[in-house]
């Protein structure tokens, strides 16, 4: 019934497609005639659809020309052969119609989902060289390094026969070559390669010469899912190393561990204890009757503790392999959580050193685990879990009988002691988490003594990318390694408003249905599904579902030795490191050859992916192998009946099992897929519905045999698409909040980037002295007829304190004088005195270098350096304190506050002070920077002075012995430092006063 309505009423989808193809078939006939064309006349093109754009006409008006330029350059390219990523293949392809659809869509700012093996790479190549006729910077974005490189070099082809410049720009590439790669007229990288360039220009450039990037105009998203969804949880951020680190992660990991220690043993006993008292009831004999009774019920109780304590016990997972005592664990589940049994519930728990929150990935220490620690250090461990009260403890010193000198003492010694028991409680908390919720294999790898991180949706591993908030140090301190320095954050912004900076974006995958909403309401693309060139053949099997895991992987041997037996490739999808693993020493037992592709050896991809569609081959991959790179059949392997894909369990998300089911049926060819699931698997034992103990229960079948029934399917379904939205929920938080950092980021890199490409700075500092002295006189003159309202005293103070200025008697005496006028007057002085200070430093220019042709250009970049030095240096500050907020705002919620409403408000307070500090600190240190001489070491001096008298002449001799001024020498860089008060934060970072550090030093 509902096919048949879609035929009356066709859908918006049909009628776009519809609309194109019409498109599609104006292309093709002019392709036709394209063909009559000599290999001159047609790569000429580019250069009258440049001169027709720039004469007025659209890239619309261009698109069916354009395009049928490239497809009949692919069609002359046909025979030739093509150097990609290490050797030579033959070109051998032609846009197929359904390729121009998927073009066009994209050219309109479409999501295009295209089925695997559909040819998405040479599609984008369309798109991409359209844009390119305007000028304007065109990107196109991968999922990682490798298929940038490649596929620049490969699409390339097509853009350097038709005089289209292309690069690729990947993590290898040094910061003095960017500037050239983004001058391509087409670039290819990822999607942080482009994001930390965007930062580094925005936050970090220091002159216009280190801006790399030329805009953002098109960008084209290869694999869009993965990188605006699955990556998006994670924001982009620059660090650096703190001013100061008090982190403790060594002192601590060794007390850390014998708590853990502690958790696991008591679990082990209660479990051991659990299992005794069910094994004397005969719980475990074939076909027992489970009765209720006292005992049993203890006992399930204290396995339901265990499952608190240690979720993965392996003595809780053999007991639960049978559905009946699942069930009756489960039981006690819903018995806990209902508000009548709160109490029982909270005894319980107590029993435990620490609670662990598997599902939501949260632990909590118990009053057992606190009182542990503390008997670890001795009785002096209570402290660590006790934050002190400053606004109580102030009121205690001030209280006091102490002088007002000991009451600043007081109150500055116990801000140091809160700050390092706040310190000392992040580090407790950092190192828990890696202990009790970081695997190995999983969630990392180590790697030449390094923790690398391996991204939970590809299984590729991501140098360079370390966990935030301490995290990567407790990790690194958990494994035995070096613990890194304590970092802090420099610029971050997240992809979703990385990408929102672009005025065209586009995008295609072959998964993108599923997150249609999202990215309708996220980024305003519309996903437009693309038929196939060929019908797809491959045959799905039903899901086997097994109870428990040893099931399961008897299940996967059995089926790929039957299925290697026939000839046939296959393709094992496997959800971590840990898993392929472990599997691939199965497959070694029996003595089934190979090939492992996973975080640990990825450097060998291509190459095993180029020999996963041979006969007879066995690839045991991770979710690498997903993404970007076709397994394309060999010889001989189709007829046995092509590529057969076997998935170890099902993904958290949809689109992930749709990827790995994908590899199999390219193009119309033979192949199959199959997915093997247990219930402890984590998807099954975190998100399933508890309706399916029950029905485990009543179906249980007997040892080794599969579960399959459509409701079970439907229950994983159901199951995938909660942590769909768990995870969406995560995405749209992260943006929310990102949102507000979002405008004032935009606010700074503006007024950065004005300063950087401004050929007068100093235009720009005299506004921002004015915007002082205009806040000063709102501050001071408010109205005259209230007390203190009209303070003329006070604001000469103010004046004179912030600038070298002085004030006459009469400067103000009229009485009749407004606020305009007093604005005026003191903007005058204040100008003439700063207008005075950069002659000054002209003249000193010269002084020190008489040579310098223009002394107003060097002083115009100083005072550029100067401002961008402030801005960079009080940004950072901001960007910790907003840090701060947000892991803080999320307690509002206790006073039933909106936190995302108290994180806008106080966020905008905050970047008000800091703009107030800013104009503030710059029109002050506008006054205080002095030209001086550059430092030179005495031992060079001297032995410079030793070479020059070798080389002088006999008769020039004598005079170098009278005491003379040495002229400055040709090419000597002049080095500006600004004067620092003594009362100033100390330039070396430390976060000090300057009396009390580096100027210390210079009075002693």
């Amino acid at each position: 019934m509902f096919g048949l309505l879609k035929k009356i009423f066709v859908t918006a989808q049909d009628r776009l497609l519809k609309k194109y193809r019409k498109t599609v078939t104006e292309i093709n006939e002019l392709e036709k005639k394209y063909q009559e064309l000599t290999d001159e006349e047609l790569f000429r093109k580019t250069e009258e659809f440049k001169k027709r754009f720039a004469d007025g006409e659209t890239v619309d008006d261009l698109l069916v020309e354009a395009y049928a330029t490239v497809k009949n350059t692919c069609r002359r390219l046909c025979g030739t052969e093509v150097h990609v990523s290490g050797y030579t293949q033959e070109w051998d392809m032609i846009p197929y119609d359904v390729q121009l659809l998927g073009a066009i869509a994209m050219h309109h700012g479409s999501i295009a989902e295209m089925q695997t093996g559909e040819g998405k790479t040479l599609t984008a190549s369309m798109p991409l060289y359209l844009n390119a006729l305007t000028g304007k910077p065109v990107h196109l974005v991968t999922v990682n390094d490798y298929l940038a490189k490649r596929d620049c070099e490969w699409i390339g082809s097509i853009f350097k026969k038709l005089g289209v410049s292309v690069a690729s720009l990947t993590n290898d590439v040094p910061p003095n070559e960017r500037k050239e790669t983004y001058a391509a007229d087409i670039v290819y990288g990822t999607a942080s390669e482009f994001g930390f360039d965007y930062l580094r220009d925005y936050s970090m450039a220091m002159n216009k010469a280190e801006i790399v990037q030329r805009g953002h105009y098109f960008a084209m998203i290869d694999e869009i899912d993965s990188i605006l969804i699955d990556e998006a949880r994670t924001p982009l951020i620059i660090s650096g190393p703190a001013a100061e680190s008090r982190q403790m992660y060594d002192d601590l990991k060794g007390n850390i561990s014998q708590v853990v220690r502690a958790q696991r043993d008591l679990c082990n006993r209660l479990a051991t204890e659990g299992r005794k008292t069910l094994d004397s009831l005969g719980f475990f004999k074939e076909g027992a009757e489970i009765k209720k009774s006292k005992e049993a019920d203890e006992a399930f109780k204290i396995l339901w503790l265990v499952s608190k304590g240690t979720p993965r016990n392996k003595i809780l997972k053999r007991i639960k392999e049978n559905p009946d005592l699942r069930a009756r664990i489960e039981d006690w589940e819903t018995y806990f959580y209902s508000d009548q049994n709160k109490e029982e519930k909270t005894e319980r728990l107590a029993d435990l050193f620490i609670i662990i929150e598997e599902r939501s990935s949260e632990y909590e220490l118990t009053d057992k685990g606190i009182h542990l620690w503390n008997d670890l250090h001795d009785g002096e461990g209570a402290t660590d879990f006790l934050m002190l009260d400053l606004g109580y403890e102030y009121a205690k010193i001030d209280e006091s009988s102490l002088s007002d000198q000991e009451k600043m003492l007081a109150k500055v010694k116990l801000r140091e002691e809160d700050s390092k028991r706040k310190e000392r409680s992040h580090n407790l908390r950092q190192l828990f988490r890696a202990h009790l919720l970081m695997e190995k294999d999983v969630d990392y790898i180590i790697q030449d003594d390094s923790v690398v991180i391996i991204d939970e949706n590809t299984g590729r591993p991501q140098p360079g990318r370390r966990f935030s908030d301490g995290l990567h140090q407790a990790i690194e301190a958990k494994e035995g390694l070096k613990v890194q320095g304590e970092t802090q954050t420099y610029a971050t912004v997240t992809l979703q408003n990385y990408f929102r900076l672009y005025d065209k974006l586009s995008g295609m995958t072959g998964t993108a249905m599923t997150e249609a909403n999202e990215f309708k309401e996220l980024y305003k693309l519309e996903v437009l599904e693309i038929p196939t060139h060929r019908q797809c053949i491959r045959e799905d099997a039903d899901d086997e579902i097994y109870m428990t895991e040893r099931e399961k992987y008897n299940a996967l041997l059995k089926e790929i030795q039957q299925v290697h037996e026939q000839g046939r490739p296959i393709l094992i999808g496997t959800e971590s490191v840990e898993i392929s693993e472990k599997l691939a020493r199965i497959l070694k037992q029996n003595r089934l050859p190979h090939t492992i592709l996973n975080a640990k050896n990825h450097a060998g991809e291509a190459e095993i992916i180029a020999d996963a569609g041979k006969m007879g081959a066995i690839t045991l991959a991770t979710n690498m192998a997903g993404r970007g790179t076709d397994i394309k059949l060999k010889e001989g392997a189709g007829d046995k009946g092509g590529l057969h894909v076997i998935a170890t369990t099902r993904h958290q998300s949809r689109r992930i099992d749709r990827q790995l089911r994908g590899r199999s049926g390219r193009l119309g060819d033979p192949g199959s897929s199959k997915f093997f699931v247990s219930f402890e698997d984590s998807l099954m034992r975190l998100f399933a519905s508890p309706r399916m103990a029950a029905l485990l229960q009543r179906f249980r079948p007997p040892e080794g045999e599969p579960i399959s029934a459509s409701v079970l399917n439907k229950s994983i379904e159901t199951a995938q698409k909660r942590v769909e939205q768990r995870n969406y929920t995560m995405r749209k938080h992260t943006l929310e909040y990102d949102d507000v950092m979002n405008k004032q980021r935009q606010e700074i890199y503006s007024f950065r980037s004005d300063i950087l490409n401004s050929d007068s700075p100093s235009q720009i500092a005299e506004e921002i002295i004015l915007d002082v002295i205009a806040a000063n006189v709102s501050r001071f003159f408010v109205n005259k007829n209230q007390e203190g309202g009209w303070d003329m005293e006070g604001f000469k103070q103010e004046m004179m304190l912030q600038f070298p200025v002085s004030f006459s008697k009469d400067t103000f005496d009229d009485e009749y004088l407004g606020i305009e006028q007093i604005e005026e007057i003191t903007s005058k002085l204040v100008l003439s005195a700063f207008r005075q200070k950069l002659e000054l430093q002209k003249a000193l220019i010269l002084n020190l270098r008489p040579d310098t042709e223009d002394p107003t250009q060097v002083l115009e970049e100083v005072v550029r350096n100067l401002l961008l030095r402030k801005i960079d240096s009080l940004w950072q500050s901001h960007l910790l304190s907003i840090d701060h907020l947000r892991s803080d705002v999320h307690l509002r919620a206790v006073g039933q506050k909106d936190p995302l409403i108290e994180f806008k408000q106080e966020a905008f307070q905050l970047f008000d002070e800091f703009g107030s500090a800013l104009r503030f600190n710059v029109s002050r240190d506008l006054f205080r920077f002095e030209m001086v001489r550059p430092k030179t070491d005495p031992v060079q001096e001297a032995l410079q002075r030793k070479i020059q008298m070798h080389q002088a002449k006999p008769a020039d001799l004598p005079k170098e012995e009278q005491p003379q001024e040495e002229e400055p020498q040709k090419g000597e860089t002049i080095h500006v430092e600004p004067k620092v008060g003594r009362n100033d934060d100390c330039p070396c970072g430390s976060g000090k006063k300057y009396k009390k550090c580096c100027g210390a030093a210079q009075t002693v």
